[in-house]
């Protein structure tokens, strides 16, 4: 393949928000190919020269190095986006309170949550163009705000998404240096109907709440508004500032 051709990147391709990122983005029209990248290749995958997929687990950064390989003879990736995410699984839940801390679920967190996309920048993001724009986006949440943070609780995620926000913020300083068109920003996709969210969506009642796909289709809407003077912004997924 063309090393030239233009492309986007959707990291987390199995999972609802990212699969829907991808269908979108394709739909487009924009990229000569949507490359997706996730641990397992997801069942639906069409694959193929336009819908390329590539196996690694991000959190591994030997697998990302070889990924960034693999996709930099692909072609150039003009927008990137890192749509993983955890908020639970076995061993890590939500705290309630400071007593419910445990060491081994606050790592975890840390690691999926900020470590993993910081890798996929620092291997992705020399392979944009110099000359024109690109954006790097990775999924963050609005309780990852501090001055937003007034209930408290879920101390792991929060401040795993707030460190994401932090990575973001600073990488996007040293990537306008040498790549003055190019963005990074964290987005809050919504509370959406995926399998992250199900056990907690109680408090956000069923009008607030958004499909993957229509998540997906706000968030291409506010990544195609964007330029270079956005870069190291927090927005939400109506195009709304989040303060950090």
């Amino acid at each position: 393949m063309d090393r030239d051709n233009n492309l986007a990147v959707v990291v987390g391709v199995s999972g609802g928000v990212g699969g829907a990122l991808a269908r979108g983005l394709a739909a487009q029209g924009q990229y000569d190919a949507v490359v997706g990248v996730a641990r397992h290749r997801p069942a639906d995958w069409p694959g193929g020269p336009t819908l390329p997929f590539v196996a690694a687990d991000i959190t591994d950064e030997a697998q990302v190095a070889e990924a960034a390989r693999t996709i930099g003879d692909l072609g150039r990736p003009t927008r990137i986006v890192v749509a993983t995410g955890l908020l639970h699984a076995d061993g890590v839940a939500p705290e309630k309170a400071l007593r419910m801390l445990d060491p081994e679920a606050l790592m975890t967190l840390f690691r999926v949550n900020a470590v993993a996309p910081a890798l996929v920048a620092k291997h992705l993001l020399p392979l944009t163009p110099r000359d024109r724009v690109s954006l790097f986006a990775a999924l963050s949440a609005r309780v990852g705000s501090i001055s937003d943070n007034r209930l408290g609780g879920w101390y792991g995620y929060r401040a795993s998404k707030a460190a994401l926000n932090m990575l973001i913020a600073t990488l996007a300083i040293e990537h306008r240096r040498t790549r003055p068109q190019g963005i990074c920003v964290a987005l809050h996709p919504g509370t959406v109907e995926t399998g992250l969210s199900a056990p907690f969506r109680h408090g956000a009642t069923a009008a607030k709440r958004l499909t993957p796909d229509q998540s997906a289709k706000a968030l291409i809407e506010v990544m195609d508004r964007l330029s270079p003077e956005d870069s190291g912004s927090f927005l939400a997924w109506d195009g709304q500032p989040i303060p950090w």
